[in-house]
């Protein structure tokens, strides 16, 4: 696990600090972790074993590094929370949710970790960010990132209120501002302090 800081901007007042298991080499590249694009099986369209052998990986390693990251911030709980899809909650299959799940699922058996993996929940269509040109029969409708994007798309939890946020994306990438904007809300809704964890993190150019 490595660590790194995320810069304050227009999408977040203060420095926060930030942790990542592997750099984002691209897909398919040696050493990139390519489970996290088979759980967001975008298309609904892998097959369970796969998804399964995705998870088992993804469980592995958020079972080592959010202990880890437990340890290492000393607070009494963490709050663990995620980074929501682009789509509306309505608009996925449960396949399509597995990375969520995966980080549920851990954090339930995970000592002095609270589950807050439901708390932000998104009720509005947002841009998928990740897919770069446009992909026939599929409807990528919803605003780019914008300052205040989480908090106008998503409800979030007042139980945030006074808590140590572990807030956890599948890939942190630089100038998206989404993961930003997240941290961002959480401090509005209450939390005490927001740290950020992704499994992957791109490499900068």
């Amino acid at each position: 696990m490595h660590q790194f800081q995320i810069q304050a901007n227009e999408y977040l007042s203060q420095n926060t600090n930030a942790y990542y298991h592997v750099p984002y080499v691209r897909w398919g590249n040696p050493g990139n972790p390519d489970y996290i694009n088979d759980l967001k099986n975008t298309f609904n369209s892998y097959p369970k074993t796969k998804l399964n052998s995705a998870f088992q990986v993804l469980h592995g390693v958020l079972t080592e590094d959010i202990a880890l990251l437990y340890k290492l911030l000393k607070h009494d709980a963490l709050t663990v929370c995620v980074v929501p899809r682009a789509k509306s909650e309505q608009a996925y299959h449960p396949d399509q949710q597995l990375f969520r799940s995966t980080v549920q699922y851990v954090a339930q058996h995970t000592n002095g970790i609270i589950d807050g993996t439901g708390y932000i929940q998104r009720h509005t269509n947002t841009k998928t960010t990740h897919l770069r040109k446009e992909i026939p029969n599929f409807v990528n409708d919803g605003p780019q990132p914008y300052p205040g994007i989480t908090a106008q798309t998503c409800t979030i939890s007042t139980q945030i209120a006074n808590t140590h946020v572990l807030l956890i994306d599948d890939i942190y990438t630089y100038e998206v501002n989404i993961d930003e904007d997240a941290i961002s809300a959480l401090l509005t809704a209450g939390a005490q302090s927001v740290t950020f964890y992704a499994v992957g993190k791109t490499v900068r150019q």
